[in-house]
């Protein structure tokens, strides 16, 4: 490759010629704590320039940020970031944007030493923050999001009891963490496309809103024969081609590069709409959150056991494809502070999540996952982003599990029980909302009985209901994979109904 050098006069000549201005790069260290970005775009959410954003965001006119050069000569308009000690008469023109040279060597910091700050509308009361920026939300929006929480919150406890009972195999909780999947599913449109979380299962949340029934919520767990899956996936894997909501598969991060693809596409066609894909805290860790029964880790089980199946390191390859492709994607991590049981400071050393979007050049925020209105705010610019400017989006939602990770876990024998009390009373999303909508005037204490004893009853008639109807034919388990069922298959099927035929007591319901 050619190395070519320039004099610091040019240089410093079409410095200042850049769009964005030196003043206007400077000003980028004092940026909103909204989005979180290192570079600039000539266009905003509603087409016009980025320097007169939306007022909700604010009046920083460094809010906005993009992350690409168009081209090697776009790139050197680009100020440098760094004095290089007087010695600015050469520079190097790479691919990406023109490189300045330094005779000091100097290495970047592993961190900064404050940490990025959290977008926050609603404090812990449920008040308004004073000067925060953001788009009011509607009666009938608002009282809409805060009774799907509620109903969400009902179907889980539900749920987890009829578990407990044996009456449904496996369940995981959204206990403390619905703001973020309700919240977000109200700034997006029916067109937009869904892939959920893939172990943590924790979005049903957004099904809720788009119309999926309880009904529909029964028969998934229940695995019968109204079950979109045909029964053959585990409980919560929920999934439905009538509201853009991809099916829930087990292995970690899987869904996120496969997000970027489905974007993409979106971008070729021209649609009007974008993906969000939705992950956790472990989701971005690689081979950092699996631990043996015993407690302690063991590099022979991650790495043997579960690592070449899940997590391989799909969220990096993720955000890359989607930086490099300028996919319409809104990536959302629900950074809930313990993954599986692994807390986040023995995932990663970095600030959190938010970070990592930058360092792909992905335009990025971190949110108040407790927040309802915050997280509703955050996701609607981010979506108008992502389609108009067509880009990448990083979500991190700052949240807490207050629920087990799943029907299979204490979580008392790894974290404090005051902490799980402190975010269950004090950091409550559906309480802090409800004060919020309960000041409005839009809300009493009425409509929340009656919302809460509907909800439990439609659940209780939903499970019975569920019960009743019979199981999938075992045929149904080898079908809807190949148009024409090859050899293999075939005799799998013949084995296990021999197999039924020999312990008809272990198998009462197989057609």
């Amino acid at each position: 490759m050619a190395i070519w050098f320039r004099k610091s006069i040019n240089v410093s000549a079409n410095y200042l010629k850049a769009k964005t201005g030196l003043w206007g790069l400077l000003n980028q260290r004092h940026l909103s704590p909204c989005f979180h970005s290192n570079s600039s775009s000539p266009t905003s959410l509603n087409g016009k320039n980025y320097r007169n954003p939306p007022s909700f965001f604010g009046n920083s006119t460094t809010l906005f940020g993009s992350r690409r050069f168009e081209s090697v000569k776009a790139g050197r308009q680009e100020e440098l970031r760094y004095d290089n000690g007087g010695h600015q008469d050469q520079a190097l023109d790479f691919p990406g944007g023109t490189v300045p040279f330094t005779p000091e060597m100097r290495f970047i910091s592993e961190a900064s030493r404050e940490r990025i700050p959290c977008y926050q509308v609603l404090d812990d009361n449920g008040n308004l923050i004073m000067h925060s920026s953001f788009v009011q939300v509607n009666k009938e929006d608002a009282v809409k999001m805060y009774s799907t929480m509620v109903t969400l919150q009902t179907m889980d406890t539900i749920f987890y009891e009829a578990q407990r009972q044996g009456r449904i195999s496996f369940y995981l909780t959204s206990i403390g963490e619905e703001a973020i999947s309700i919240s977000s599913a109200a700034a997006l449109t029916p067109e937009d496309v869904i892939l959920a979380q893939e172990t943590q299962y924790r979005e049903p949340g957004v099904l809720l809103w788009r119309g999926f029934t309880l009904q529909e919520f029964a028969n998934q767990c229940l695995g019968n024969k109204s079950d979109y899956g045909k029964g053959r996936q585990m409980p919560i894997h929920y999934g439905s081609n009538k509201h853009n909501y991809f099916t829930v598969s087990s292995p970690i991060a899987t869904q996120l590069p496969q997000a970027v693809g489905a974007a993409y596409s979106l971008k070729m066609d021209g649609k009007d709409a974008c993906v969000v894909t939705y992950f956790g805290d472990g989701g971005s860790s690689e081979f950092s959150l699996f631990y043996l029964s015993s407690g302690t880790k063991s590099l022979v089980f991650m790495f043997s056991n579960f690592a070449p199946k899940c997590c391989q390191g799909d969220f990096h390859a993720a955000l890359n494809f989607a930086a490099v492709m300028e996919a319409p994607v809104i990536f959302i991590c629900r950074n809930n502070g313990w993954a599986i049981s692994t807390p986040v400071s023995e995932q990663f050393r970095s600030d959190g999540i938010v970070v990592k979007g930058q360092a792909y050049g992905i335009r990025s925020i971190r949110v108040d996952g407790n927040d309802a209105l915050a997280v509703y705010n955050a996701t609607r610019a981010a979506r108008e982003m992502a389609i108009t400017e067509q880009r990448p989006v990083l979500i991190e939602a700052l949240t807490y599990r207050v629920g087990h990770h799943s029907t299979s876990d204490d979580s008392t024998k790894y974290r404090p029980v005051d902490e799980i009390e402190h975010w269950k009373m004090s950091r409550n999303p559906i309480a802090r909302f409800r004060r919020w909508v309960d000041g409005n005037g839009w809300w009493n204490d009425k409509d929340e009985s009656e919302l809460r004893g509907n909800a439990r009853k439609q659940l209780l008639h939903a499970i019975q209901a569920a019960e009743k109807v019979e199981k999938p034919p075992l045929s149904d388990l080898f079908t809807d994979v190949y148009e024409n069922t090859p050899s293999n298959l075939i005799q799998q099927e013949e084995l296990l109904r021999q197999t039924i035929q020999r312990h008809p007591q272990d198998y009462p319901s197989v057609e």
